[in-house]
């Protein structure tokens, strides 16, 4: 309950959370404060019972209150800060989850069927904001359903400070990509619809296109099912899109943005603002790409199963296994120029 209690004072303190889609968020939790902590009680004393180790994170947080952190036995330090990690990430992201899904909805429900036929932007409109919704729905369920009568806990939350900053500067408050950011490359962005409007096939295939990297985009995160979360060891997984890819959702929202944005096209034609939007898009997929490797570094260090799964995808994953090849085929070449200057 005291976990819960200092997540619930964050919320309070913090003023971004009682304005805009956050102000849903907080009305959904503050409904269901009271049923929850009623059950939170015989639900830990009917865990407690069945765990095979009863000293977890809960339990070392437990005695460090008892204790006042006085006479805190100092090896169940890494369980303490494991179990702080955990419920930071789990009210951070619940709270944006939730904040998410009226905008997303609305999205997706007022766009009229006759519009997606006579029209492949409003198609291309209606098909991404019904995948971002299944994003957002499949998410916000994960971060609730972190259970371990489910086998969905949250094993272990990223260690890595660098993992940290990559993940929060991608959402609010700490957000750097939105409108006025550092990072907003939409400063006099033209956009996919201006550029194609007088290309009447080019226009339908981009839609198609941008359709198809949403649809990876939600089948990304449909994939981990109840097991979805950020920043977080749930277990391995290499089914869906991750048969092809390991970071399949980062690639797809990355591609996404690029084709939809066209950064080098701008309303004012000035060189300097493409410049400026190609550059900022660039420094954001970079972050993405710094995502993907603090989450790398955290699941090698967790999972043996995920070494494993990397080396199988550099060799035989759909990107990755050019590099590969061409990085085998540069060294062959080396290698015949050394021999030959030998000889």
């Amino acid at each position: 309950m005291a976990d819960r209690g200092l997540i619930a004072c964050f919320y309070a303190l913090g003023r971004w959370y009682w304005d805009g889609g956050y102000l849903y968020a907080m009305q959904v939790l503050s409904g269901v404060l009271i049923p929850l902590a009623a059950l939170s009680v015989p639900y830990v004393i009917w865990l407690d019972r069945r765990l095979v180790d009863r000293q977890d994170g809960a339990w070392a947080f437990g005695h460090w209150l008892m204790t006042f952190g006085r006479d805190f036995d100092p090896g169940l330090k890494p369980k303490l800060a494991e179990h702080a990690r955990s419920w930071a990430i789990k009210g951070f992201f619940t709270a944006f989850m939730f904040s998410t899904l009226p905008g997303n909805w609305s999205a997706a429900v007022h766009i009229y069927p006759e519009q997606m036929w006579e029209d492949p932007m409003k198609l291309a409109e209606a098909t991404v904001a019904l995948m971002f919704l299944v994003d957002v729905s499949i998410g916000t369920v994960g971060y609730i359903l972190t259970f371990r009568p489910l086998d969905a806990h949250i094993r272990s939350g990223n260690p890595f400070m660098q993992g940290w900053v990559a993940a929060l500067i991608c959402y609010p408050p700490f957000i750097l990509m939105n409108g006025g950011g550092p990072l907003d490359y939409g400063q006099g962005q033209l956009g996919w619809e201006a550029a194609f409007s007088d290309h009447p096939l080019l226009l339908p295939l981009w839609a198609f296109a941008l359709m198809g990297l949403t649809g990876c985009y939600a089948w990304a995160t449909v994939a981990f099912g109840i097991r979805f979360s950020n920043l977080t060891y749930r277990g391995v997984l290499t089914n869906g899109p991750y048969r092809f890819t390991k970071h399949p959702a980062y690639l797809s929202k990355n591609l996404y943005w690029w084709m939809a944005s066209l950064p080098v096209l701008t309303t004012t034609g000035w060189w300097g603002d493409a410049a400026r939007n190609t550059v900022i898009l660039g420094l954001i997929s970079g972050v993405y790409y710094w995502r993907a490797r603090t989450e790398e570094r955290h699941l090698l260090r967790e999972d043996p199963a995920y070494a494993d799964y990397a080396g199988w995808m550099a060799e035989h994953g759909a990107i990755t296994k050019w590099f590969v090849k061409a990085a085998r085929l540069g060294k062959a070449r080396v290698d015949a120029v050394v021999v030959a200057s030998a000889e």
